[in-house]
């Protein structure tokens, strides 16, 4: 049985980017269902939703489908601002946004993805290393990830060094000095979190609590409050891959149809085809459709399910996203 909020998450266990969704939803005590895909393609349910985009998690709202955790955080925000745990004045504003974007754009994740170790069973799985490399674009090779982590650790001792002498040297609690966690917390405390908890990937020689005690020691704090938090959230209802695009194709469209910006410089118009995909990972997929929307922070896409025929409107944000016309209107570059 689907939740009453329609509230759907695509996603696998130990995707780190899934984490950040699934704690969000816990502290904010937000009831949902989650679908369990598979880590490698094909990821059937996601397809069958009319959706190419190959990253994990995906959150379905009724028949929007958000992607990229960027958004689909910001989404949540906004859908249910009652309990909101994001910023609120713009000084703690720009603080979130700079924290997300130093830990997915500036290095942080991409250094973190370097520093798994080369021991790690999932590397001996042909079919994983074949996935990680479509999805990253690179070698996932068992010695070209040996001859990468030493410069990769290096920049994460520096990654480490910044929160524990800048921000987290008064020994606060949380990053804004609030009483409980917010979205600034968990946007910068994911790749650490994910490493802290991977066998063998950080060096106790370099990264030992005694090297970064404050960082450890927020981490058992976020740790501590997720699990209280859990433990008074609604239950997680799992769906099976057809429940959960029964549920889907049989809602209603979460949002109306937006504007398309007259003033964006690609100068697309409403209802034109275009295609949209990331640029920096998972960039051989390519969702396709009608345009609806076109606002500086997403582009809304009008695509059709495979089972059901419904239209799902697909949501990608812009940052890192590239968006074309692929008939009528000339072709749009960014």
């Amino acid at each position: 049985m689907a939740p009453h909020n329609d509230i759907v998450l695509f996603h696998y266990s130990f995707s780190p980017y899934a984490k950040r969704v699934i704690w969000y939803l816990a502290l904010r005590g937000l009831e949902y269902a989650q679908c369990i895909q598979p880590p490698a393609l094909p990821r059937e349910d996601v397809n069958a939703l009319g959706v190419k985009y190959r990253r994990i998690p995906i959150l379905s709202i009724g028949r929007d489908v958000y992607c990229d955790t960027r958004l689909i955080l910001q989404k949540l925000e906004e859908k249910f601002p009652s309990g909101a745990i994001g910023a609120s004045d713009p000084e703690q504003k720009a603080v979130q946004k700079l924290l997300e974007t130093w830990t997915i754009d500036g290095g942080v994740f991409s250094r973190a993805a370097q520093a798994i170790p080369p021991e790690m069973p999932l590397l001996n799985d042909p079919k994983w290393v074949k996935d990680r490399e479509d999805y990253m674009g690179r070698s996932w090779a068992k010695e070209d990830i040996a001859k990468g982590r030493p410069e990769a650790l290096a920049h994460l001792r520096e990654a480490f060094e910044l929160l524990e002498s800048t921000l987290l040297a008064d020994r606060r609690q949380w990053i804004l000095k609030t009483k409980q966690p917010t979205l600034a917390d968990i946007e910068a405390i994911w790749p650490f979190h994910w490493l802290s908890t991977m066998e063998g990937a950080l060096p106790p020689s370099l990264f030992g609590k005694d090297h970064f005690p404050n960082v450890y020691a927020w981490i058992d704090r976020f740790n501590t409050a997720v699990k209280f938090a859990r433990s008074s959230a609604p239950k997680v209802t799992t769906l099976k891959g057809p429940e959960a695009i029964q549920h889907v194709t049989q809602a209603g469209l979460a949002e109306p149809d937006g504007e398309v910006d007259a003033q964006d410089p690609l100068g697309l118009k409403k209802g034109q085809d275009v295609e949209s995909w990331p640029i920096d990972s998972g960039f051989n997929h390519r969702d396709r459709g009608q345009l609806v929307a076109l606002t500086r922070q997403e582009v809304v896409l009008k695509t059709q399910a495979k089972i059901g025929h419904k239209d799902v409107h697909i949501h990608h944000p812009r940052t890192n996203f590239r968006i074309r016309a692929v008939s009528g209107g000339g072709e749009s570059k960014l």
